[in-house]
């Protein structure tokens, strides 16, 4: 099991974008999650690629670029294209466990890593088999689309079930955690077996953002 840290831009001064990405990197944050919106797959939109294309390379975490789009198949090309290192699609999107292996296997042609994530009414059964192909699965711990929402403990339950899955068949596949994280929900993602911890709202905009990171260890 990891113990790392995906600060989530989707709360972050979008005014000054680099400064941001910087400052959490300079705290030793390994990853820097980017959330891609719609407006159809989830209500709202959020960055688009050239936000990715124009800071991608100002660091050296992963950007990990979680799209939240009704059509990955055509989207998922133009992110990796922008510098995305992790393209993490919904299961959702396409419904369809074939598609989806198709989907990841173009991703990884195009020279991306290749994650899958599921909302939480979703059950975690249905990437039984595709977890064997990916790099990371991302349970979404609230409704994708928006920021600061509440933490749901059902996540608890299939990160546990992923963990098992995971370490039984010895895959090679993170586990991410994504909504609601602050000090008490992290510790209890990471006894469930979270490798990576997505957090916006929670490190964004405070004074003692230093602190929080730490907490999430």
């Amino acid at each position: 099991m990891k113990n790392l840290i995906a600060p989530s831009l989707l709360s972050a001064d979008k005014a000054h974008l680099k400064d941001e990405i910087l400052k959490v990197e300079a705290l030793g944050c390994e990853y820097i999650h980017w959330d891609i919106m719609d407006g159809i797959f989830v209500p709202n939109k959020s960055f688009e690629v050239s936000a990715v294309k124009e800071n991608a390379k100002v660091h050296k975490m992963v950007n990990d670029v979680h799209i939240m789009v009704a059509d990955p198949m055509r989207v998922a090309p133009e992110f990796i294209a922008a510098g995305a290192d992790l393209i993490t699609f919904h299961y959702e999107a396409l419904e369809c466990p074939v598609c989806c292996g198709k989907l990841i296997k173009k991703i990884h042609e195009l020279g991306c890593k290749a994650g899958i994530s599921i909302k939480p009414k979703t059950n975690v059964k249905v990437l039984k088999e595709l977890v064997k192909q990916v790099d990371l699965v991302l349970v979404m711990s609230v409704e994708p689309g928006k920021g600061g929402q509440a933490f749901i403990p059902s996540a608890l339950g299939k990160i546990k079930t992923l963990r098992k899955w995971i370490d039984k068949q010895n895959l090679n596949c993170l586990i991410e955690v994504d909504g609601g994280i602050n000090a008490e929900t992290g510790a209890k993602c990471r006894k469930a077996g979270a490798d990576i911890l997505v957090a916006g709202s929670y490190l964004f905009g405070h004074d003692d953002i230093k602190e929080r990171v730490e907490s999430l260890r």
